[in-house]
C-alpha cells in the first residue's frame, strides 16, 4: 500500500499559544485504509480531524494529501467528504437535493449529478427515498443520507466525526457493518473519530490511540488489544484488569511484580522501570481461568468473590486479590452453575497473559 497517501508531518496545534492540544503529530495513512482516531474527550483526536478537514489551521507542521500540501487550502478545495454526528443535512432540501448540493458546488453537469445521486442512494439502500425531506426519515436513514452525500462526488478521502453517536445500540451495530462493507466495496480512504473502543475494534484497519495530544500507540486492532504498550492503552482499549504492585525482579522477558496483600505474580516484561518502581500488570478478564490445577500455572490464587454480574452470553466474577479488584469473564455455559458473592474460588493465569507496564 502507498504509505504516504495522507501525511501529518510534525503537526502541532495550540489555541492559547501556551498549551498544545496536538503535540508533534507524525502519522502516515495508506490509500484505501480505514484508520480510526480513538481517545477520550480532550485527547486531540477531533482537533486533528478538524485540521485535516480545513476547519482548523495547524500552528506548526504540514498536512499532505496525495503528495500535495493542503493545510493552507480552504475546506471546499480539499476534495474531502465529511460525515458529522448530527448529520448536518439541509432540512429544507429533499434527500436528492442534499446529495446534489456538493456536486453543484463543483460545477458538475446536470446529467452527471442525476446519475451520481441515483447511484449513491442505491448504494446506501435509499433509492426510493430521494423525494423525502430529512425530517421524514429515521435517524439511521438520515445517517445513510449524510454518508451518501459525503461519497457522491467521489472524494479522495472521507472523514467521519463520531457519526454513530446519536444512534441506539442495535442501529449503531448495523451501521458499523454497513460502513465497513461500503469501505471494502469502494476502497475509499476513511479517517474515523470515536471515543467508543468497541466501534474502533470492529471497523478499523488500524487505530491511533490518542491521549494528551499524543498518539500513544498505532496499529491493527488485534495488536492494540493483545499487545498494549502502556497502561493508558491497556486501560482504554477493551476490558482489562490493571493489577497494581511493585517490580521486584526481572528474568529475561519475564518479571515478578509484588501485589499488595497477595504476593508476587509472574508477568511478561513489556514496558517497565527499575526494580522497586510502581508497576501495573494488565490482564484481560477472559484470560483468567477458573479452578486450575495448583501446579499447572505460575499464577494461582484463592480469592474472595465480591460480586457476580450476569450479561447473557457471559458472566463476570469480581473478586478481591489483595488490595486489587480482579474481574473474571466466563462464557455462559448454560449448566446452571452459580458462584455466590462471599464464596472463595481458585483462579489462575499464564505469565505471558499478564503484561507488566510502568505505572507512571
Amino acid at each position: 500500500m502507498d504509505e504516504s497517501f495522507l501525511t501529518f508531518s510534525d503537526v502541532q496545534k495550540t489555541y492559547d499559544g501556551k498549551s498544545l492540544v496536538v503535540k508533534k503529530l507524525n502519522l502516515d495513512i495508506a490509500r484505501g485504509e480505514f484508520l480510526t482516531m480513538l481517545g477520550p474527550s480532550g485527547s486531540g483526536k477531533t482537533t486533528t480531524l478538524m485540521m485535516l478537514a480545513g476547519f482548523e489551521v495547524p500552528t506548526h507542521g504540514r498536512i499532505l494529501l496525495d503528495g500535495r500540501p493542503i493545510d493552507k487550502l480552504p475546506p471546499h478545495k480539499r476534495d474531502i467528504g465529511m460525515v458529522f454526528q448530527n448529520y448536518a443535512l439541509f432540512p429544507h432540501m429533499t434527500v436528492e437535493e442534499n446529495l446534489a448540493f456538493p456536486l453543484k458546488v463543483r460545477n458538475i453537469s446536470k446529467g452527471d449529478i442525476e446519475t451520481k445521486v441515483k447511484r449513491t442512494l442505491d448504494m446506501v439502500q435509499l433509492g426510493s427515498f430521494g423525494k423525502r425531506l430529512p425530517a421524514q426519515l429515521s435517524g439511521g436513514q438520515q445517517q445513510r443520507v449524510a454518508l451518501a452525500r459525503a461519497l457522491c462526488f467521489d472524494p479522495k478521502l472521507v472523514l467521519m466525526d463520531e457519526p454513530l453517536g446519536a444512534l441506539d445500540k442495535q442501529l449503531r451495530d448495523q451501521m458499523q457493518h454497513e460502513i465497513r462493507q461500503l469501505h471494502q466495496a469502494l476502497g475509499v480512504t476513511i479517517v474515523y473519530v470515536t471515543h467508543d473502543q468497541g466501534e474502533a475494534l470492529t471497523m478499523s484497519d488500524r487505530i491511533a490511540v490518542f491521549n494528551d495530544g499524543i498518539v500513544q500507540q498505532l496499529g491493527p486492532p488485534s495488536d492494540l488489544y493483545e499487545h498494549p504498550q502502556n497502561a493508558f492503552v491497556a486501560r482504554f482499549v477493551g476490558d482489562n484488569n490493571l493489577l497494581r504492585g511493585t517490580l521486584v525482579s526481572r528474568e529475561g522477558s519475564n518479571c515478578s511484580v509484588e501485589l499488595e496483600g497477595a504476593g508476587a505474580i509472574k508477568a511478561l516484561a513489556v514496558n517497565i522501570g527499575a526494580v522497586g518502581h510502581p508497576t501495573v500488570v494488565a490482564l484481560r478478564p477472559e484470560r483468567v481461568m477458573l479452578n486450575p490445577e495448583s501446579d499447572s500455572l505460575p499464577n494461582v490464587f484463592d480469592v474472595l468473590v465480591e460480586d457476580l454480574i450476569y450479561l447473557g452470553d457471559h458472566v463476570r466474577i469480581r473478586a478481591a486479590i489483595g488490595g486489587n479488584t480482579l474481574e473474571v469473564k466466563l462464557p455462559n455455559s448454560g449448566n446452571g452453575e452459580r458462584i455466590a458473592p462471599g464464596a472463595r474460588i481458585r483462579i489462575g493465569w499464564k505469565a505471558h497473559d499478564g503484561r507488566a507496564l510502568d505505572a507512571h
